[in-house]
């Protein structure tokens, strides 16, 4: 029987950091307010952990592949325990976004390397696993606010978020260090060369895949930005609305990935991206005219045919490279999905003050049905040793 112990490690980790990040990332905007007085600075909360997060991705995912994933891994929760300590003895408002520029680092190991480190200890359920930690990651994402919720009343009592933060950081660093096995590929030995990294990400079969993924970026935005601001001054939706509309997409994004990795594993990568494509463009394209509660139910499919993709997506790359590559590859999955997480919310909040939002929300639709047949173009010709539906 495979050793689950790395499995299970990493998923505790992961569920235990995601609760601390889903604490403090709701006290944060009234944190800067209060120290710099002014709403301008919140906005850059966002900017200066986007700035690291999306340009370590590649240059960490290559060293891991040279000096093994257990090291970066370790070193990405002590980033962030560090981060939590200046959160709480922050006295001004860039000390809060130096720590969001430290925390954008040290959440590229933890988002990307951990799944490329499952892929090789679990290379024939692959799938199931990546599955698993994506879940894992999401619902601690999903239940951190509601246990800020019960733990932080006043805002002096703030302080005890950031400090759960930074011991759950610290704690999940210590499981990995406990408990997960490294992995370290013998065979690199150049130097990184950008040149070959090109090539690699402009092989059609892999630039259709982050197409996708740069897709599922910027719709992932806009779940947590465009539409609620929609919801809220469109359908009139109160606060209370608006937080079953996080904890819908959140529990059906786990519960997606949960399912949509191991049905990968057996039905084939194409297949599942792109019922997953399917089902989230269909849900972005119908909500916008209906009311609660039938939005909601075109929400929860928009959300779990993202987390389908998602999954199925990051499996077929970990394939699609040799095992000296399975860092830089997972860092590249992140790269293309920061880049339309942070740009695609700009665009249809562009787009939608001009056309309106629901012309926007059709618009991503679309894009989407068009990746379909961008996948099926390029992918189809791998697809016969996989199984369809």
């Amino acid at each position: 029987m495979k050793n689950n112990k790395s499995l299970i490690a990493v998923n505790v980790s992961v569920f235990l950091i995601m609760l601390g990040v889903g604490m403090i990332v709701a006290l944060l905007p009234q944190r800067v307010i209060d120290l710099s007085g002014s709403m301008s600075v919140v906005g850059l909360l966002a900017s200066v952990f986007a700035i690291t997060y999306v340009l370590a991705q590649i240059p960490i995912g290559h060293l891991a592949d040279k000096i093994g994933f257990k090291k970066l891994l370790i070193a990405g929760y002590m980033i962030c325990s560090v981060v939590g300590l200046l959160f709480l003895g922050a006295k001004t408002a860039n000390h809060i976004l130096i720590g969001r520029f430290l925390q954008g680092i040290g959440e590229v190991p933890i988002w990307a390397l951990a799944p490329a480190l499952l892929s090789l200890q679990y290379a024939d359920t692959k799938g199931k696993v990546i599955g698993l930690y994506n879940a894992s990651l999401h619902l601690g994402l999903c239940f951190g606010p509601l246990l800020g919720m019960l733990l932080v009343r006043t805002a002096e009592q703030g302080n005890s978020a950031f400090i759960f933060f930074a011991a759950v950081s610290f704690t999940g660093g210590l499981i990995v260090y406990l408990y997960v096995e490294d992995f370290r590929s013998e065979t690199i030995t150049e130097r990184f060369n950008p040149g070959k990294l090109v090539s690699l990400l402009s092989e059609r079969r892999v630039l259709a895949v982050l197409i996708g993924i740069a897709l599922y970026g910027a719709a992932y935005g806009l779940m947590l930005t465009i539409i609620p601001a929609f919801l809220i001054t469109i359908k009139s939706f109160n606060q209370t609305m608006i937080s079953l509309m996080f904890s819908l997409f959140y529990i059906s994004v786990s519960l997606s990935q949960l399912a949509a990795g191991a049905l990968s594993d057996r039905k084939g990568r194409l297949a599942v991206m792109i019922w997953g494509l399917l089902f989230a463009a269909t849900g972005l394209a119908f909500f916008s005219p209906l009311q609660s509660p039938p939005i909601y139910l075109l929400i929860a499919l928009a959300s779990f045919g993202l987390g389908m993709f998602s999954v199925s997506a990051m499996a077929y790359l970990n394939e699609s490279v040799a095992d000296s590559l399975k860092g830089t590859i997972s860092g590249a999955f992140y790269l293309f999905w920061g880049l339309g997480f942070f740009i695609g919310p700009i665009l249809a909040g562009k787009f939608g003050e001009s056309a309106g939002f629901g012309i926007s929300f059709y618009l991503i639709a679309v894009l989407m049905a068009l990746e379909i047949f961008l996948l099926k173009a390029y992918l189809i010709s791998n697809s016969n040793r996989n199984k369809s539906f």
